[in-house]
């Protein structure tokens, strides 16, 4: 068979599309940047509309560098938790999409703890309470809507993530659905029965017929309309959330994988045989479904590559993540800094949304490549936090680290992430590993591919950091930095 996947990768700040051939091969691409506001401080959104034409756009730019290409399928993986809701008629957004790293919603997620609540949502969705997952955001839209509540129970009103919109779009609203990973990420969804929970669903009042339906990550949802370059009748077969994604990507189907993946933040995830929820921190998610469910742990960390940007602002640099290895090569080792970016909090395993930033260890002595230095090993202490609780909530061994991201084109970055943790570090050469994920299941639910075994054959290759530091070198350093994090979490009125 010689059908080719268009598959769309929908991030924070760029929708990437891409052609998959049945080899496995990327054989064009195409990207269009997608504005991202900030209208108070801890608000973070974006414009549906925006997000749905520079994903045609690159669409257009894909296909026409190709001579007719033969589509079998669509592929979207898409931003998780970003949330937004639009009319059924006539397909209008109703607001802003409210992005999953917006805090808009903390005041109503600490209400619902003071209510001692969590223990019963973390029961049943897997999550704990907190303003980066979908179901505050679905019902902070509601509210501003204008009989938002009511119009929503007559139907008359959708609600999704960034995948059921494009969804919507793609088949001229003709499908409005939504698969087990993204559904997994709302707070809204039983991890047992694998359906829209009602005691969730009534906390949140969110009502049922306003939400997609939920189906595996492969599977034909639709067809498509004819939308510029795109024709009409091509079958979209998967939908799954850019996380989930790219450790399908990166071949890690068994007990054993665990993926980072380095961007703004980081995702952790690792599949698990049994369903295990966490009680140190860590979510509890699906990672993909096909003909039956896999699930996850996963811890999500706020600020990773995001605290690069924020660093090269401070320090004046064009292009920080291009310089930033350079400059922390040129640190003195011997000047124990540390920076812990809570600059919105810290996620897993902590989850103190309301704690700010610390740099410790400063002294004349350090300057620029010393900051540049603590920052990249902030992301590797980060990450190392959370493996340490997946390795021990595990019922298996994690034995090596697949990465793969923006910031793990970082060699610097990999070699300490290597040594901090103690494993070898496996580091996909692709840069579209998500995109490739979502491909693979999508061939996979229109019989391209045969089953997993072909699947892991295609996954990209990878480089290899092994880790070269002594124990008692790690150990010292590890002490540093939870002493650092133990600044920045405590609280003296408590």
């Amino acid at each position: 068979m010689s059908k080719h996947v268009l598959a769309i990768d929908q991030g924070t700040t760029n929708t990437k599309a891409l052609v998959v051939d049945s080899a496995g091969t990327i054989i064009a691409r195409g990207a269009s940047p997608t504005d991202v506001r900030y209208p108070r401080p801890g608000w973070v959104e974006q414009d549906a509309m925006q997000i749905w034409h520079r994903t045609c756009e690159a669409i257009d730019q894909c296909l026409s560098n190709l001579d007719a290409p033969e589509l079998g399928a669509v592929a979207v993986s898409n931003q998780r938790e970003t949330t937004l809701v639009w009319e059924r008629d006539s397909g209008r957004p109703m607001g802003p999409c409210v992005v999953w790293q917006c805090r808009r919603t903390a005041p109503f997620c600490n209400r619902l703890k003071e209510r001692g609540m969590e223990p019963m949502i973390r029961a049943r969705s897997g999550l704990q309470v907190d303003p980066m997952f979908s179901a505050s955001k679905a019902r902070w839209l509601l509210d501003r809507i204008e009989d938002g509540h009511r119009r929503a129970e007559r139907g008359e009103l959708c609600i999704g993530n960034i995948d059921a919109w494009l969804l919507w779009n793609l088949t001229g609203g003709g499908v409005h659905a939504t698969d087990m990973t993204n559904a997994s990420r709302t707070q809204l969804f039983n991890l047992r029965e694998r359906t829209w929970d009602r005691k969730l669903l009534d906390l949140f009042d969110i009502p049922q017929v306003a939400l997609p339906e939920i189906r595996p990550s492969s599977y034909v949802y639709g067809e498509t309309v004819s939308v510029g370059e795109l024709p009409a009748g091509v079958p979209v077969a998967s939908l799954i959330g850019d996380s989930h994604a790219s450790l399908y990507g990166q071949g890690g189907f068994r007990p054993g994988s665990v993926k980072a993946t380095y961007g703004t933040g980081s995702s952790l995830m690792a599949p698990t045989s049994p369903l295990i929820f966490s009680d140190k921190g860590l979510s509890t998610t699906i990672a993909w479904a096909r003909e039956k469910a896999v699930y996850a742990l996963e811890g999500n960390i706020y600020v990773t590559g995001g605290a690069v940007e924020w660093v090269g602002r401070l320090l004046g640099l064009d292009e920080p993540g291009a310089v930033i290895e350079e400059l922390a090569r040129q640190s003195d080792n011997s000047q124990e800094v540390y920076f812990v970016p809570a600059l919105v909090g810290l996620g897993a395993p902590y989850w103190k949304e309301s704690v700010r930033g610390v740099i410790t260890g400063l002294s004349p002595d350090v300057g620029a490549s010393e900051l540049a230095r603590a920052t990249l090993e902030a992301i590797a202490y980060q990450v190392r936090d959370v493996f340490d609780v997946m390795q021990e909530e595990s019922t298996i061994s994690l034995d090596v680290l697949l990465a793969d991201g923006g910031a793990a084109r970082n060699d610097l970055l990999m070699q300490f992430q290597a040594d901090i943790i103690d494993r070898p570090v496996l580091r996909s050469r692709s840069t579209d590993i998500s995109a490739l994920g979502a491909a693979f299941l999508a061939g996979l639910a229109i019989g391209l591919w045969r089953d997993d075994t072909v699947v892991e054959e295609m996954t990209p290759p990878r480089d290899r950091f092994a880790p070269r530091m002594s124990t008692e070198r790690r150990q010292t350093l590890y002490r540093g930095w939870r002493r650092a994090v133990a600044r920045t979490v405590f609280d003296p009125e408590t």
